[in-house]
């Protein structure tokens, strides 16, 4: 039996490339959120839609929202970034 390698009308499959720029930026944007200072990034997940990140979960402060933005437009790579993290934490918190 022969194997061919898989190609499209001659070129090779783009879909097995995206995937991976894709995961690349979105790891690099974890890994940036999680270095960062003056942001608990344990609760915000990344992931990429449509050409842009999209960050989502939940932090303690108006302040770290604006920073999650900040510190992944700052990302190589990074073309867009839409936040959708919203305020958390439990409500035994309090202020401190």
């Amino acid at each position: 039996m022969v194997f061919k390698e898989q190609t499209f009308h001659g070129l090779e499959p783009e879909m097995e490339i995206e995937i991976a720029n894709r995961a690349t930026v979105e790891s690099a944007v974890a890994n940036a959120l999680a270095i960062a200072g003056g942001i608990d990034a344990s609760d915000v997940e990344v992931t990429m839609e449509n050409n842009q990140i999209v960050l989502s979960g939940t932090v303690g402060t108006v302040g770290e929202i604006e920073r999650a933005t900040a510190v992944a437009k700052a990302v190589e790579g990074v073309h867009a970034v839409q936040n959708r993290i919203l305020l958390g934490g439990s409500p035994l918190d309090g202020p401190h």
